[in-house]
């Protein structure tokens, strides 16, 4: 039995992203992701007029005869959504929480799914497999993946990409629509992300809350490393200290985005301070003129 305040959160969830998909993304998911791919149809016989670039050359060395391979288009898209749950998710100085707002953007991406009538699974991890929901449709299924991306208590506190990454590839044989929503403060995934962009359309979704950019100048604090529990006391009211921890941070983000360029990988910088429907707006404007070109 679901408690009555997390049923009414969700309930608010599902008002506030349903609402979203409906006025600021009506059209736009559909357009930059539907029926974009081509699936494998059958091997037929070679008839004039063939793309002779489509024909099977392992079927026409073994029959005699020239075979083509017929592929049809993707009418039916299968999303992914990779939720990190890891314990450097719980910080937020502006609104709310990095979990929550990754939580809510899980929602408004199933229910873009849902409204176009694709499957949606979530892939819940920390550095490990959490939850793993098989991707399916229907509003009852949504909202198990919306109570899931809230409610979900993960048990470990670490990240591994990597790993997410490898069970994406074990679990969906065939090309997904795939979302990693993270603050990515993890290394090593370049590999595994390259391996799985080649069969996948993966997008990164990073969540930075401002003070990580940017220490604030309030005299002595600890800096409580959330996934590993280390704790360092730093003088934040001197500007030498606040400088390094900025310019430490940026290159974080710098390395990390020139990381995604090098794969091809699309990513979205969502910050818990500046209103995401813009910024992923702006994504999905950006992902509309691409496919056009």
């Amino acid at each position: 039995m679901i408690p009555k305040e997390i049923l009414k959160q969700i309930r608010r969830i599902q008002i506030i992203t349903s609402r979203m998909v409906t006025d600021v993304f009506a059209g736009q998911y559909q357009s930059v992701f539907k029926g974009r791919g081509m699936e494998f149809d059958e091997v037929r016989q070679y008839f004039p007029g063939d793309d002779v670039r489509s024909i099977d050359w392992n079927v026409t060395a073994r029959t005699g005869e020239p075979y083509v391979k017929n592929f049809v288009e993707e009418r039916e898209l299968t999303v992914m959504l990779l939720l990190d749950l890891s314990r450097s998710g719980y910080f937020g100085t502006v609104n709310k929480l990095k979990r929550q707002l990754a939580a809510e953007i899980c929602s408004l991406l199933t229910f873009a799914a849902m409204q176009n009538n694709d499957k949606v699974g979530l892939i819940a991890f920390t550095d490990r497999i959490e939850k793993f929901v098989p991707p399916r449709k229907g509003l009852r299924h949504a909202l198990r993946i919306v109570r899931e991306a809230l409610y979900h208590k993960p048990q470990s506190k670490k990240t591994n990409i990597s790993e997410a990454l490898e069970y994406l590839n074990r679990v969906s044989r065939r090309r997904t629509v795939s979302f990693i929503i993270s603050d990515f403060y993890d290394d090593g995934f370049e590999k595994l992300l390259s391996i799985a962009t080649k069969r996948h359309d993966i997008t990164a979704i990073t969540i930075t809350d401002p003070k990580e950019i940017n220490l604030p100048d309030v005299g002595l604090i600890a800096l409580c490393d959330p996934e590993t529990e280390n704790e360092t006391l730093v003088d934040s009211s001197n500007p030498e200290i606040r400088k390094q921890f900025n310019e430490n941070a940026i290159r974080i983000f710098e390395e990390r985005s020139r990381c995604f360029k090098r794969i091809k990988v699309d990513s979205i910088d969502i910050r818990t301070d500046v209103p995401y429907s813009k910024t992923l707006f702006s994504f999905f404007r950006m992902r509309e003129r691409r496919a056009r070109t």
